[in-house]
Parts: C-alpha cells; sequence; structure tokens
C-alpha cells in the first residue's frame, strides 16, 4: 500500500514510472546501493525524527550522518528518531521504504546538502524493495520539501 501511495504521489509529477521495483531488499543504504548499482553515498536516505508532537523527514546522502550541533542549531530541538515501532503510523510509511512520497499529512521534510554533490540520489518509494532516480531539484520539487539545510556531516 506504501508503494501505491508514493506511486500516486509520483504521478502527479509525470514521474511514477520511473520508480525502480527490485527483487531484493533495497531496506538499508548498502542493500540499496547494490540493487541499484551505484555507490551508497547516493541513496537519499530518509530519516524520521520527533520534533515536539509531530513527525520531520530530513532526506540525506547515504555517507551522511546527522550532526547533533547542527540539528539543535536548526531546530531548536535534540535530534530524537522516531522509535521503529511508531514509523509507519507517524509517517504513513514502514522502515525500510520511508519516502517523502504520499507521507502522512503534516509532516515537514527537508533535504540535506548532502544530497547536492550528486547529479542523481535515488530514494525510496515506500517498499523495501523500491526507489526512484532523481535530480536534487526533482526531488526538492516532488517531495515538498520546506528548504534545504545543512545538518549532517560526511565521513572524513
Amino acid at each position: 500500500m506504501s508503494l501505491e501511495r508514493a506511486r500516486a504521489h509520483l504521478a502527479k509529477f509525470g514521474l511514477d514510472k520511473k520508480i525502480l521495483e527490485f527483487d531484493v531488499s533495497s531496506a538499508t543504504v548498502e542493500l540499496a546501493a547494490v540493487a541499484v548499482g551505484c555507490e551508497s553515498a547516493r541513496i537519499a536516505k530518509t530519516l524520521s525524527f520527533l520534533l515536539g508532537d509531530s513527525a520531520v523527514l530530513i532526506l540525506a546522502a547515504g555517507d551522511a550522518k546527522v550532526d547533533n550541533k547542527k540539528y539543535k542549531a536548526q531546530f531548536s530541538a535534540k535530534a530524537k528518531m522516531i522509535p521503529p515501532e511508531e514509523v509507519e503510523a507517524r509517517t504513513g510509511h514502514a522502515p525500510g521504504g520511508v519516502c517523502p512520497f504520499g507521507i502522512n499529512p503534516g509532516i515537514d521534510v527537508y533535504l540535506d546538502v548532502s544530497l547536492e554533490r550528486f547529479p542523481t540520489v535515488f530514494p525510496a518509494c515506500g517498499s523495501a524493495n523500491s526507489a526512484i532516480e532523481l535530480t536534487p531539484e526533482e526531488l526538492r520539487k516532488c517531495s515538498g520539501a520546506k528548504a534545504v539545510i545543512d545538518v549532517c556531516k560526511l565521513p572524513e
């Protein structure tokens, strides 16, 4: 059902035909990189956080890690991941397929600057065996991202 919600959302932008479905799992950055056939950094992972009583999604490059100081400076709160057992109810997608497409209403979406290093990136599409290749600009438009922010650090 989550894949279909993502597909319906992406259809509004004429992008639903670009969804890739795999015979293998793409539920983690590493698995998605193998399924897609790209470096893991190009996987646009969707991180789900609690901000007060609301859910917030941040898409970041597969090799990026949330920097707690940057997060706190951006949101005036400590970074608190949504517990795995609550992710689907809060976002509309189960862990392994969380994406910014077809999500529950009222969720703010942000893109981290770490994604801008690549001509295209691969976010999930609502299931643990799907992805879509998008430019960072396409991702910004079809995700309804509020802003591009800098809350992650890259490996040294």
